[in-house]
Formats: C-alpha cells, structure tokens, sequence
C-alpha cells in the first residue's frame, strides 16, 4: 500500500510552543495565531517557519499517517471482527439498508418513554431532520437509518448495541464523495475522564435507551467508531442535540464565536497524544451546547409538537438562508436560541411538519468544532 503526505497535511502537524504556558499547540496550514485550550492564550505563529521544525512536522505527519492507515487496512477492521473496546462488531442486520448510496444518514430520536426524565420532542426531530435531508439535500430516502422506540424492527430500537451498529454501518466501506451524517437527539452525560485526554477532566458520552442497565457510550469510542475510519474525500456531519455536547466526537479542534462574530480555533488535541483525526477525511460536529452545559426540549403551546432546541434553530437557519456557511449557520442558530424567550416560529414548507413556538428562556450556546481549521465565514455548508 502507498502512503502519501501532501504538502497540506505535512503543514497542519507542524506545531510551536504557547507564548504563555509553553504546551504544545498544533498549527494548522496559514494559521497566524492558535488559542491555547489550556490557558486561553493566543500566541502568534507568523508566516516564517522553522525550517527545522517544519520538517520534523513533515515526519511526525508521515507516521501518523502510516498509524492511520496500518489501522483500516482492512475495511472488515470497521464492519466485523473486535475493536479495541472490546465488542463485536459482527455483520449489520439484515434489515439496515443494503443501498450504498453517495449520501447517507443515520438519525436517532430517544424519548425515554415513561420514565422521569422523558423527552417530548425526539421524534419529531428526526421527522424534520428526514424531511430537510431528503427535500433539501437529495439524500435518498432508502439510505437513510432511523432509529426510534417506535420502530416495529427490534435493529432500529436505539439500544446501546442498536446505536453502535448504526454507526458502524453509516462508515462502512466509505469512499472519496461519501457525505454522511449523523444526527442524536436524546440525553447527554458526563462522566470523569480515567484517560487524560481531557482538558476539562470530563469524558462526554450518549445516552442509549438501556443506558441505566447498560451503559452509556462515551466519545472515545465515538471517535473511534465515526471519525477515524473517514478516507480522504469522505465527509461526516455530526449534529447532536443533547446535553454536554460539545466535544462529544473528540475533534482536535473546538471554534470559539464571540457574539460579535469574532472567531478564534482552540486546539483540543489530546495530552497524550492520541490521535483523534480522521483518516484523511473531513468530520465536522454541530451541537447543542457546550460541554458544560444543558439543551433543552421544547415545550409548546396547545396544538403545537415538542423539539430540541438545537434541532429546531438548525433547521429555521436552512430554511431562512440555504448555502449559508458555518459561520452565518452558526450565529443564526444562537440568534434563535437567544430569542427563544420572546416565541419564534418556523416559515416556509417544513412548517407544515414542525409548526411550534419556543416558550422558554435557554442559556444553552450550540458550538462547532472539526477535524481540520477553515474559515467559517467562507466555507458554505454542505451535506
């Protein structure tokens, strides 16, 4: 098998010292300054560079690389046999699409039902999410993998099994122009990082359905399971409606956006020098909330229907301006959110599925973060 390092992907594992505390930051390609995660610093990186450090990044890149690709030299190693956390990762079910189209999705709305901390608004969420991407975004409707307490199939009932499968079988066997998304709307948690490779102390993890008797599943394995099989050319959207989310895939990079429309990357890469990337694809989270805080479920008025808050700001921001960017996207949503407290509601022909008003006041801030840096207020988003 070759291995091929770019020139791109040399830059982006270049890195220098924080102006401030001395912690290593890795610099992505034409960065001129990078936030320490750490101590919140911002050091400049200049357009010099060391040409000694320049090529040790050369080679560090390169063996992260052969690591990267040592690690799916077969595509069975993400579909079948053990993976490093020790479950099975036997054959999909027969009854999850056999359709290996350009653009997929997996979509999972967990209500909870009956229980003390019931959800109202999961379902209707995935209803919208289907609708915006099979209307919008031409996706077909055969490949798309729902997962629901009302589904008849025992597969599609989001278990902790179920939802691991779901996600195995949206990566598997992606190729260059695969564009895949990844939608969950239930609870988050979080829970005391035992690995280190948290800047907080705080692993962030999804609660299935049987999450009391069975677990939860905790963004190591997410980032095992969604982000590090993606190729190059391949391209994930992760958009989780849930609490505690922000860093829920363990991307290396979290995007701070003032109110002023002010951006400044964080470089979240693990102490322990895990790798967290991709396998030359691309993979971009958008979530409720920051880790350390809540997303709330709408409550609605009489004659109206429930959704998450993240959910229903994503969808009004595609609706109000199609080929916004990550930026705009981005504002738009915490515009929404902000303005909850006053009733907001939805125009244009998905109202006809989610005609709601919100009536609550959130504090809860929907965050991006990626696999690679790029500006926000150019790159349009796509799925």
């Amino acid at each position: 098998m070759d291995f091929e390092v770019d020139s791109m992907s040399s830059r982006k594992n270049t890195s220098v010292k924080c102006s401030n505390c001395g912690a290593r930051l890795v610099v992505p390609p034409q960065a001129r300054t990078i936030c320490c995660a750490a101590c919140r610093a911002t050091t400049n990186v200049g357009r010099s560079r060391d040409p000694v450090r320049q090529a040790v990044g050369i080679v560090k890149a390169v063996v992260l690389n052969i690591c990267s690709s040592i690690s799916s030299l077969s595509s069975s190693s993400w579909s079948s046999g053990s993976s490093s956390y020790g479950y099975p990762t036997m054959g999909q079910p027969s009854s999850f699409p056999r359709v290996r189209g350009k653009k997929r999705a997996v979509l999972v709305g967990i209500s909870y039902a009956g229980r003390r901390y019931e959800l109202k608004g999961t379902v209707n969420d995935v209803n919208c999410m289907r609708y915006m991407l099979t209307e919008r975004f031409g996706f077909p409707a055969e490949c798309i993998l729902v997962l629901t307490e009302g589904e008849r199939d025992p597969y599609r009932v989001p278990t902790k099994e179920n939802l691991r499968a779901a996600m195995r079988w949206l990566v598997s066997g992606c190729v260059a122009g695969d564009s895949l998304v990844f939608h969950f709307s239930g609870h988050g948690v979080q829970r005391l990082d035992s690995s280190g490779d948290e800047m907080d102390g705080f692993d962030e993890a999804l609660c299935p359905l049987d999450f009391e008797s069975n677990g939860t599943i905790m963004d190591d394995e997410i980032n095992d399971t969604l982000v590090r099989p993606l190729r190059r050319g391949v391209k994930l959207h992760a958009l989780v409606d849930a609490c505690h989310s922000g860093t829920v895939l363990d991307l290396p990079y979290l995007c701070r956006l003032s109110r002023a429309g002010y951006y400044q990357w964080e470089n979240h890469t693990a102490s322990s020098g895990v790798y967290k990337g991709t396998n030359g694809g691309l993979a971009i989270l958008i979530s409720g909330c920051d880790d350390h805080q809540t997303s709330a479920d709408t409550s609605a008025f009489a004659g109206s229907a429930s959704t998450g808050a993240m959910t229903y700001s994503f969808i009004q921001a595609m609706e109000s301006e199609p080929g916004t960017t990550y930026g705009r996207l981005l504002t738009a949503m915490r515009a929404a959110i902000r303005a909850s407290g006053i009733g907001i509601t939805i125009n244009g022909p998905i109202a006809s599925l989610m005609r709601k008003v919100f009536n609550f006041g959130s504090t809860q801030v929907p965050q991006l973060s990626s696999s690679e840096m790029f500006d926000i207020y150019r790159k349009p988003f796509l799925l």
